[in-house]
């Protein structure tokens, strides 16, 4: 029994105590208007009990929930990886690491071209640097020809 219901009893057993009866009008005004009172009271505790469930309810399903996504997005250490996340979309690309063949994710929006970027597998990097733009040089240095320009 809530304290609201306890509260509509006391008033019922003040009614009784001055002996109202439906005698007069406002006597009976008075009366419907405590089983009003009463019908109110016994609602609010069905509500408060059906929330009571729901909310226990609603934690179970939350710790259930929470037990799923560990089971399901946590690594062989216990640790959430990036691959974890769902991530789709035209902005993420998937790369194979020529050295050892690990795949990871990159989201090309965030992509930083100066940065080196090192496989978390093998530590190597994942772009080797190429030097074009010096070929002709390296290649008269390699060769011992040195071209006379007089």
């Amino acid at each position: 029994m809530s304290d609201l219901s306890k509260k509509v009893e006391y008033l019922k057993g003040l009614a009784e105590g001055m002996n109202l009866k439906e005698d007069t009008q406002e006597q009976k005004l008075l009366l419907r208007m405590l089983d009003v009172l009463d019908a109110v009271a016994a609602e609010v505790d069905e509500l408060r009990e059906n929330q009571d469930e729901f909310n226990e309810y609603l934690e179970n399903m939350d710790e259930d929930l929470a037990a799923l996504e560990d089971a399901v997005f946590e690594d062989e250490d216990g640790e959430y990886t990036d691959e974890d996340e769902d991530v789709e979309g035209d902005s993420v690309v998937e790369f194979e690491c020529p050295h050892c063949g690990f795949k990871t994710r990159f989201d090309i929006t965030d992509f930083d071209f100066e940065e080196d970027y090192l496989c978390p597998e093998c530590q190597q990097p994942f772009f080797p640097e190429h030097e074009d733009d010096d070929d002709g040089d390296e290649d008269e240095a390699e060769t011992g020809d040195v071209k006379d320009e007089g």
